[in-house]
């Protein structure tokens, strides 16, 4: 596992610290930031929820991104992502919170970001609540981005919430889907008002 591109290029990361976390492979994470640049999509304030190895967040970092908030509660985890940004150079363009994802979502005061990544566990039974729940939080925006790492048997639908559902993509046993914060739409608009969202 390495970084693929940007500043880091090519820097190795360490690796899970058990069979419990299951990082998004390098194949997976390239077609993934392939087809966020097809969307003209450029991370700059990023959330890494369910962060494992903190992967795809260092990814996003040594792309440009400005800074990156990584929650994870396993204490293992957090010491092998701490000690990947050490690395790669980013531990002072980023955070890491030993958390539980639902208390980061619920509590965090922090400004909005442009950019989410979810990669729960498959088999996490909760997968479309929390995707909903983060996508009608204070820490998403208009426009913001949010990607979500699942399985192929979970056919993800074209609206959660206030996401809306921009691309899928699945490679072997590992998709991602790619969605983004849209604002609701009053039916009651006057017809000829220009619409704000992405074409």
């Amino acid at each position: 596992m390495r970084v693929i591109s940007g500043s880091a290029r090519g820097r190795r990361l360490k690796g899970p610290p058990s069979n419990e976390t299951r990082p998004m492979a390098d194949k997976i994470k390239g077609a993934l930031f392939n087809a966020l640049a097809s969307l003209d999509v450029t991370p700059d304030r990023i959330l890494d929820l369910y962060a494992g190895t903190g992967n795809i967040g260092i990814e996003a970092l040594s792309r440009g991104g400005a800074w990156a908030d990584f929650v994870e509660r396993g204490r293992e985890q957090v010491k092998v992502i701490r000690q990947n940004l050490e690395n790669t150079g980013f531990a002072d363009r980023s955070r890491v919170h030993q958390v539980p994802v639902r208390t980061y979502v619920a509590t965090a005061r922090a400004e909005p970001y442009d950019f989410v990544i979810l990669d729960p566990p498959y088999a996490d039974p909760d997968i479309l609540e929390i995707l909903e729940t983060v996508g009608s939080s204070q820490l998403v925006k208009s426009g913001t981005i949010v990607v979500i790492g699942h399985w192929p048997r979970l056919e993800m639908p074209e609206r959660v919430g206030r996401l809306e559902c921009l691309r899928s993509r699945c490679h072997g046993d590992s998709c991602f889907s790619i969605f983004e914060v849209v604002d609701e739409i009053d039916d009651e608009a006057p017809t000829g008002e220009e619409s704000n969202s992405r074409p």
